[in-house]
């Protein structure tokens, strides 16, 4: 078995048992220009501290799957050049190449299972892509298989959410939304589809992961949580643009992964930034949220 590298803090940290957040590294090398994507990547990390947890950035770093960053080593996932993105599936062969990737969700869900820490947030999940039931994100299957608790702002709204809850639910895999009866659309705090499962307390949420555990259920679990209220979005012309711009790929011939990023360009470019804005905004949301549920799992095992 694999063991990431570990900053000081992070090996302390895990060994004391204190709170631990895992976050993803594609929002630093594929996500944000620079340097805007290593300030914010600073930010959510302090975030998390601020709310009493420990933050732990993952990517691989020249072959070394690593949960905890120095600052340098944001700073080369952000400066881009030879960082790849890696997925799951990804992450043996940049090991055998040495090479220097940001992890999506699932990269990043396995990476911290490897160094033992239970929660994760992220912007948005992948999940079933728009008018291609075939077309269905790694992040699903590393839900039903990892045992990581997932912050999100929901599903990434460019995304066919109806069906992505569908197969969340075939795959045994928890859902629960934070604060609100309504699962969110990243962006936007409204999708149209009632939460399966509500609960407003962190605390709640963390029993539920430890009820799971206990069960032997052997997933992970997903976390939406809306983005707030002020930095939400107008969900009509989001939805207007994802299908201008989809249309749009399609007469281009475009097709995997190359479609999210030209869609997610659209979106900033019609909301002239706000997109950009917005997502900074869910991230720390997210950040916030997991840090609170990591602490009430770290007391509760205290406690027991």
């Amino acid at each position: 078995m694999i063991r990431p590298q570990m900053t000081p803090e992070m090996e302390a940290a895990l060994a004391e048992g204190r709170p631990v957040v895992a976050l993803e590294s594609t929002i630093i090398s594929h996500g944000m220009p620079w340097p805007r994507n290593a300030e914010v990547a600073l930010q959510v990390e302090d975030a998390i501290r601020q709310e009493g947890a420990v933050p732990a950035t993952v990517a691989v770093i020249d072959g070394r799957p690593c949960a905890g960053l120095d600052e340098d080593q944001i700073a080369r996932l952000g400066q881009g050049g030879d960082v790849v993105k890696a997925a799951s599936r990804d992450l043996g062969a940049c090991i055998v190449r040495g090479a220097t990737a940001g992890t999506t969700v699932s990269a990043t869900m396995r990476i911290a299972a490897l160094a033992g820490i239970g929660t994760f947030a992220t912007g948005g999940i992948g999940g079933v892509h728009c008018g291609d039931g075939m077309d269905v994100s790694a992040d699903l299957t590393e839900l039903s298989a990892t045992d990581v608790l997932v912050v999100c702002a929901g599903v990434k709204s460019i995304l066919d959410i109806p069906r992505t809850i569908e197969v969340l639910e075939t795959l045994r895999v928890p859902v629960a939304v934070h604060g609100a009866d309504e699962f969110p659309a990243f962006y936007t705090r409204r999708s149209g589809i009632v939460a399966g499962e509500r609960f407003d307390d962190p605390a709640d949420i963390a029993a539920v992961r430890a009820a799971n555990a206990a069960l032997g259920l052997g997933t992970g679990m997903l976390v939406a949580n809306p983005i707030p209220m002020a930095d939400a979005l107008d969900a009509e012309q989001i939805g207007a643009t994802i299908d201008a711009a989809l249309a749009e790929a399609e007469a281009r011939g475009m097709a995997g992964k190359d479609v999210t990023p030209f869609l997610l360009g659209r979106l900033n470019d019609v909301t002239e930034g706000r997109a950009l804005a917005a997502n900074i905004a869910l991230v720390l949301n997210n950040a916030r949220l997991a840090a609170r549920i990591a602490v009430a799992e770290a007391a509760a095992r205290s406690e027991a």
